[in-house]
């Protein structure tokens, strides 16, 4: 475990570049619409369509380990209103940019989508539908919470061509799930899981989270174990980030109560290992998928892309994000909306795209983001060719050279390949390619704990 200890610094996840607290220069409304505009273009030259994200903040209860945009109500009255800013905000794009939309993907993600009944989601999902076109290929999915989604969502989600299901495990630990405020037994996970096929759905993921507090080893050998008997598609497997000073819900316990250090990483290591003794491969970071699944068939193929929604088969631009807090993202430009429910719904009310911040990518920025997503995604990069050489790489061989002694990657001339040892260290390699990063922190001390 000495690597572990080394190489155990913050990070990144690296669901974009820049990443969200190094965005400087901020779009205007205009800018942003010009390069989803752009966007649309190439990809129809292409053969690609955009991609549309959905933020739905409700849930009726809070899981205290969460780390999104949420708003805890039970008060059904501010459903309607929601629903109805953002088919508008839907409709501020369409009029803007003037053009018929080819809608290669649909996410909703939360909060909890299935807050909405099934009545509610067919009325926003038919509104976000009716000027776009929808390709055959094209993939809906949608983020669920076991405890409140039925039967009758999933066929009215189907009937509009919804076949991903995510569902929010985290741990199947009754203990765990007591102190996270996420209590929710196999039993349900199952019957929302067998009805979701039933109803069409051919792909189903479940995310966890280890380093949760009162996880021990066993504890997680169990929920893995019971997730084997469950047999979902896809797994996220990702580490609990306590952030109490930034979501006050994470105060219900202490850093007394998690496990860290070596002990943590022995928790991902041991479902990490339970898991491809059943036949699934990890793919990039934090991500498993069994062999029969489009996300490993496109780890092979090579189209495997990553964005703010995690790993996905294939890159689609632009991602145009809807909803209070959602991103969305042109590639040359990142949009973020108004965080807070009041201000993103007076916004668009006033016939205004609600956007917060963002950032405009400038060459370097650009060329790093390739660099970035291809470690990410294939776990190797070569920046041997002018299109994608920056002088900030010229002294990333010096800033990689500690992790390469470690035999954690291997570099030749201007290219590097991550070696499999060097897997779990994704976020480390690609912090020596954030030139934003380093610059504010210029020491080999950013990537790991010794010099």
């Amino acid at each position: 475990m000495s690597l572990f200890k080394k190489y155990n610094v913050p990070g990144p996840r690296y669901t974009s570049y820049p990443t969200v607290p190094y965005w400087s220069v901020s779009p205007t409304a205009e800018q942003w619409l010009q390069s989803v505009a752009a966007a649309l273009e190439d990809g129809e030259r292409d053969g690609i369509g955009a991609a549309l994200y959905v933020h739905v903040p409700f849930c009726q209860s809070l899981c205290t380990y969460c780390g999104c945009n949420t708003r805890i109500t039970r008060n059904r009255a501010v459903v309607q209103p929601y629903i109805e800013t953002l088919l508008k905000e839907w409709d501020l794009y369409l009029s803007r940019l003037g053009r018929k939309i080819r809608l290669e993907e649909l996410h909703f993600g939360g909060g909890t989508p299935t807050y909405f009944t099934p009545a509610e989601l067919e009325q926003l999902i038919g509104g976000l539908l009716e000027r776009v076109s929808v390709p055959a290929g094209a993939e809906f999915s949608i983020e669920a919470d076991p405890r409140v989604t039925t039967r009758e969502h999933l066929v009215s989600l189907a009937k509009f061509g919804f076949r991903r299901l995510s569902l929010g495990i985290q741990d199947f630990d009754p203990k765990v799930q007591e102190i996270v405020h996420r209590v929710q037994s196999e039993e349900q996970v199952r019957v929302v899981t067998e009805a979701a096929r039933e109803a069409g759905f051919t792909g189903v993921n479940y995310d966890l989270i280890y380093g949760l507090p009162l996880q021990t080893r066993r504890s997680v050998e169990d929920t893995i174990d019971a997730v084997r008997r469950l047999r979902p598609d896809r797994i996220a497997f990702y580490a609990y980030a306590h952030v109490p000073w930034i979501k006050p819900g994470q105060r219900r316990f202490t850093e007394a109560d998690l496990p860290s250090g070596d002990d943590k990483r022995l928790l991902y290591e041991r479902g990490r290992e339970m898991l491809a003794e059943v036949g699934y491969r990890e793919i990039g970071m934090d991500h498993f998928a069994l062999e029969s699944d489009s996300l490993w068939r496109a780890s092979l193929e090579g189209t495997l892309h990553r964005n703010f929604m995690g790993y996905t088969t294939r890159q689609v631009a632009p991602q145009i994000g809807l909803g209070v807090s959602s991103i969305g993202d042109s590639w040359t430009v990142f949009a973020q909306n108004e965080k807070t429910l009041e201000s993103y719904q007076r916004r668009v009310a006033a016939g205004e795209l609600p956007l917060l911040r963002g950032h405009v990518l400038d060459a370097e920025d650009r060329i790093l983001r390739r660099h970035v997503l291809n470690i990410m995604t294939r776990f190797a990069t070569d920046w041997g060719r002018a299109e994608l050489h920056t002088p900030y790489l010229d002294g990333l061989p010096e800033r990689l050279a500690e992790l390469e002694k470690d035999g954690l990657l291997e570099l030749s001339g201007q290219s590097c390949r991550v070696t499999e040892k060097g897997r779990p260290f994704l976020r480390n390699i690609c912090m020596a390619l954030d030139a934003r990063l380093v610059r504010q922190a210029p020491t080999t001390q950013l990537f790991s704990k010794t010099i």
